[in-house]
Parts: structure tokens; sequence; C-alpha cells
């Protein structure tokens, strides 16, 4: 049967998004059909405006609305902890465990080769001169334990090696190829429990 070019559209832009293959893009193709006018504008408009009304915090690079994010913005947040972390998942993750009390800087992404991804693509450079500027006592380092998060790890630990700066890994309560996002929240507060100073 073919289906509708407009159908067909949608459920081909679904299929765009990680983890979707062609029956859950054709499923949720159909929901939306079923929905109520009113809902699929309100869920339309959110879809527009996603991109348009999101920033980059001007501190960190986290996901924001403002200049700064919510937590850079937190006066009750420790500013001389910082935490490096690979994603926005991954501060999301964190902060459900209510483990950690300082400010982030997002990487955006892992050192990686294989995909053409070296420091330069990361935000690497403003985590030095942020540590640099500001009263930064402990960088902790809590990317992913995969391969491309160690490296991305040491590569961070070898280049802030002349700054007069504690350093800190997140412990091994996370086992190894598993990302920060999908830990649980023991996992994640015996992780910050047990890091270790590099």
């Amino acid at each position: 049967m073919k289906l509708p070019k407009v159908v067909e559209d949608l459920t081909n832009s679904f299929e765009k998004l990680p983890g979707i293959g062609r029956r859950s893009a054709q499923r949720l193709a159909f929901y939306l059909l079923r929905v109520p006018q009113k809902d699929l504008d309100s869920f339309a408009h959110s879809l527009t405006n996603l991109k348009k009304l999101t920033k980059i915090c001007t501190i960190c690079h986290n996901l924001t609305d403002q200049e700064q994010c919510a937590i850079c913005s937190d006066p009750s947040r420790d500013g001389s902890q910082v935490c490096v972390v690979e994603s926005f998942q991954d501060v999301l993750a964190i902060e459900k465990s209510g483990s950690y009390h300082g400010v982030y800087h997002v990487l955006h992404g892992s050192i990686s080769p294989l995909n053409n991804i070296g420091p330069d693509e990361l935000y690497i450079d403003t985590l030095i001169l942020r540590t640099k500027k500001l009263t930064v006592k402990e960088v902790i380092l809590a990317t992913n334990t995969s391969l491309e998060g160690e490296a991305t790890a040491l590569y961070i630990q070898q280049a802030l090696n002349d700054i007069k700066v504690k350093i800190s890994r997140i412990g091994r309560g996370l086992p190894t190829g598993v990302e920060i996002e999908y830990a649980d929240d023991q996992t994640l507060v015996h992780a910050f429990g047990t890091r270790k100073i590099l």
C-alpha cells in the first residue's frame, strides 16, 4: 500500500532519529494522525523553536535559553569545582543523582580520530582558559569510560599539567563502556564518592 506523501515524508524524518527504525517511524507518524490538531500544533511549535530558542551557556557550554545556564547562574554552586562531561545528558544524569554541587564544563563530545573529532572540535581550550582565569581548585574528569572518553580525560589531564589545580577522575563505579547518561543514581553517587586524584 502506498502511503500519502506527507505521511511518507514524516516517516522518513522520524527514521533519521537515533534508535528509530522504519516500523517505529511509521508507528509514530500514524500516532500523530490520531492526535487532536491543537496538540499537534503545540508539538510542531515546540519542534520549530527547539533550535531557535536554545543557546549554549557562555561559561560552561551547557544547554540553556539564557546567556548563562541555571547552574552557572546559581550562587549556591561551588565554583571551585568544575566537572568535565561530554554531553548535556551527562549533566542531567549527574544532577539527578544529587551527588555533586559544583559547576560543569560540557565538551560536546570526546576525542575520536575514527570520526574525525580531535581536541580542536571540543570545548577543551575554553576549559583551560577557564581553569587559568577563575578560582578553580579542582577539575573532575567525568568523561565516559569508553576508549574515547578515557583518551579525552588523558588529553585534558596533560593539558592542565602546568596549571596549579587538583585533577581527579570519577571513581570506577561506572562499568567500562557505559555512558554516564544511562547510569543509575546510586552508581553515580558511588562514582563521585570514589573519585581519585590524578
